[in-house]
């Protein structure tokens, strides 16, 4: 049981941050848009964006792992930091390649800092009741 909540809590996490990087590709065309499509109109046609809605979905999905990996007692002292942590590492990464987003050499330690927390965090987390 224990492998499976690992590969549930890991799938979460990618559901996690691939929720943010479809968010993120659903906005991109939003500051060419023409001024008569702010509002109330904008924000309707917003939320119909296919990417949006994916984007959203992923988030529930995510939503569904974190909770099913809660209720097979993950304790939420660890699983929280954990998932939040390695969700950001992950968006970092794929933003860096898909959108070419820059990394200085603090955002990388950064990520190395934050790759051992989570492994020293995550070394007793799912020892699970």
């Amino acid at each position: 049981m224990q492998s499976s909540i690992i590969i549930i809590f890991c799938i979460a996490v990618f559901f996690n941050a691939l929720a943010n990087i479809l968010i993120k590709s659903s906005s991109l065309g939003d500051s060419a848009a023409p001024p008569e499509q702010a509002g109330i109109l904008g924000l309707i046609q917003a939320f119909l964006n296919p990417i949006f809605i994916g984007g959203l979905a992923c988030f529930g999905l995510a939503l569904l792992g974190y909770r099913f990996v809660l209720g097979k007692g993950l304790k939420l002292s660890l699983a929280y930091p954990v998932f939040t942590s390695s969700g950001f590492i992950l968006v970092l990464i794929v933003s860096a390649i898909f959108f070419k987003e820059r990394l200085t050499w603090t955002q990388w330690a950064g990520i190395g800092m934050i790759m051992v927390g989570v492994w020293l965090t995550a070394a007793h987390m799912f020892e699970v009741k």
